[in-house]
């Protein structure tokens, strides 16, 4: 899925409709936006979000960057390599406030109600709704979308909407989502902003799991302009486009064109960015970050680099072991191999000492367990107190630490401890399984070369316990490929945690759906005590009882060291152009670099001149 809509699908965890007028009683009222956990920030007759400049010119382009390749238009569908910033060119039923942790308002709908007895939810479109070929938005549209991705597109969408039970077009300006008595309360906020919608008749008579390039009917206030195939895509501001003056859009979606370039290397992207072929970067390699800057654009004042607070979650990056192979299904593996990764050395010789160790899968947030167990953690973890590692009652949660230096060589030899009582023994310098004699191998799968720094120097350390541990790379869909058929021994991956987490935490960690090509549950962690906290999140009533269940769930997933923690940040660090401008105010949750920014031309004009912009 695309980033819009993946982060939809992961930001709603719990529903009730946010406050309005009171309805005649009997009478369930409209909407104009959904909430969780309380009320909405913005009243029924908002003119705009106070994130947004709603003044902000039109004109100008964007060139941004990307890795490797994209072989298809469509994001939605799981054998694909999509385009990045294909999600603009998508509309939803409603949209995420960027200044509230846990709010959508209208977008195709105009606002949404439920029936009396919350089983149903109906959205009202707007009648102006419109296509790029002109040809309105219906409620028809909207049911052909939802019972596509839910029938033939990635599997993903079947595991998040499954609490659905049908929808049905009532007219041609209403649909209704009915709901199964068993459904979660995230559903209905799942429905208004994670479902992309398309045009029924465009896909009469056209394969929606072809891979191509040929851009799919849609809504949204971008459309395809121009494609280089693998190399580059331009998206065009649809000048007309329907919402432009909608409240949640005004101030948005300010450029003219906005390009992707794509770079088979992250070195020559870089290299390239002093060179004026892209304007944005936020960077991701410390290295770079610290070193790498020192350039004569940067001195002269043309490109401009900032350090922005970052208030979401960090997210989860990690080694991710397969457990589906035998050889990771041992908890006292798993920890030895945690002990091998020396991040102390790692940030400092590779990293510059600018990342934190990574300690939770809630990093950065008051999601993050701290200190021992709360009375209210407790209860959720007494029941299974037999099943779960004792010192997750007695002690916090921290990854294997190091003095960078020298005492790597307490953690491996406290690894060869847990590896002998897990039944291995060293032969002839390779450590193999007592029993049977083979040997443990381990290979990391990589679809860049930049990271064979990183997991090199983890290599060696395991190298030192007798495991046959190596490095491969392969290209991106390749990888794509592996991963989805969970063909891999370890990946890297990243994923976001929602501020408000919920449903989508079944896709991350659930038994459910471990061994669904696609899964999110990239290690295939099929754990019952885990499966039981989930549901304790996605039925939390208030917050204080969402926190403590992540906190509870957190504990288990670091205590069982189902992955290798890596490192967060906790901060933007951007570097661009100085031919931009951006509101005043933050947007708290996202950058906004393509929709909130918008194009100065006399800063342009300075630019393109050899010099710095005025102040």
């Amino acid at each position: 899925m695309i980033a819009r809509f993946a982060a939809a699908l992961a930001f709603a965890a719990a529903l009730q409709l946010a406050q309005a007028a009171p309805a005649v009683a009997g009478e369930p009222a409209p909407r104009h936006g959904l909430s969780i956990f309380g009320e909405l920030k913005y009243p029924p007759a908002f003119a705009h979000f106070d994130y947004v400049n709603p003044d902000a010119p039109k004109g100008g382009d964007l060139h941004l960057w990307s890795l490797d390749s994209f072989d298809s238009l469509n994001p939605f569908i799981l054998k694909a390599v999509p385009a990045d910033g294909i999600d603009a060119t998508f509309d939803s039923l409603m949209v995420q406030s960027m200044d509230e942790p846990d709010s959508a308002y209208g977008l195709i709908a105009k606002d949404a109600v439920f029936d009396a007895e919350r089983h149903m939810l109906a959205f009202d479109l707007r009648p102006e709704a419109r296509f790029h070929d002109g040809t309105p938005v219906t409620a028809d549209d909207v049911v052909f979308s939802f019972e596509t991705v839910v029938k033939d597109g990635n599997p993903r969408f079947r595991i998040l909407f499954q609490g659905v039970a049908g929808a049905a077009a009532d007219g041609r300006e209403r649909v209704i989502f009915r709901f199964k008595p068993e459904a979660t309360r995230d559903l209905p906020l799942l429905v208004a902003t994670g479902v992309p919608i398309f045009s029924k008749a465009y896909f009469k008579g056209r394969d929606f799991n072809h891979t191509g390039l040929d851009p799919i009917l849609s809504s949204g206030p971008y459309a395809v302009a121009k494609i280089d195939p693998g190399r580059s895509i331009t998206y065009a501001r649809v000048a007309d486009y329907w919402a432009k003056d909608l409240p949640v859009n005004r101030g948005r979606y300010n450029f003219d064109h906005i390009r992707y370039d794509y770079y088979r290397d992250r070195e020559i992207a870089f290299e390239a960015f002093f060179s004026g072929q892209y304007d944005f970067r936020e960077e991701a390699t410390a290295r770079q970050w610290a070193t790498g800057y020192d350039r004569p654009p940067v001195r002269a004042g043309l490109i401009k680099k900032e350090v922005l607070p970052d208030y979401t979650p960090s997210g989860v990056q990690s080694f991710f072991f397969n457990l589906r192979r035998a050889k990771f299904q041992d908890r006292r593996v798993r920890e030895a191999l945690s002990l091998a990764f020396d991040f102390e050395w790692e940030n400092r010789t590779l990293f510059y000492g600018l990342y934190k160790r990574t300690r939770s899968m809630f990093e950065n947030s008051e999601l993050a367990a701290t200190g021992l167990p709360s009375p209210e953690e407790l209860k959720l973890l007494e029941p299974y107190r037999d099943r779960l590692p004792p010192e997750l009652f007695m002690r916090q949660f921290d990854s294997p630490t190091t003095d960078g230096k020298t005492t790597i060589r307490d953690n491996l030899r406290t690894a060869q401890e847990l590896l002998k009582q897990a039944g291995y023994e060293v032969r002839s310098d390779k450590l193999v399984n007592a029993k049977t004699g083979e040997t443990l191998g381990i290979e990391f799968l990589l679809f860049e070369a930049t990271f064979d720094r990183v997991v090199g120097p983890y290599v060696q350390n395991l190298k030192r316990l007798g495991i046959d541990a190596r490095i491969r790379t392969v290209d991106i869909t390749t990888f794509q490929r592996m991963q989805d058929n969970l063909d891999f021994d370890v990946v890297i991956r990243r994923f976001t945690q929602p501020l408000t987490p919920g449903v989508e935490q079944r896709a991350y960690w659930g038994s459910a759906n471990a061994d669904t090509p696609g899964t999110l549950n990239f290690g295939g962690i099929k754990d019952p005590i885990v499966d039981a906290l989930v549901e304790k999140i996605v039925g939390a009533t208030d917050r204080p009882s969402l926190i403590a269940a992540c906190h509870a769930l957190d504990r288990v997933l670091m205590w069982d060291y189902f992955t290798v923690p890596q490192w967060y940040s906790g901060t933007h660090k951007i570097a661009y152009w100085d031919k931009f401008d951006r509101p005043k105010v933050q947007a708290r949750y996202t950058l906004g670099e393509t929709d909130l920014w918008w194009y100065d031309a006399p800063k342009a004009k300075a630019i393109a001149d050899g010099k710095a912009p005025a102040k």
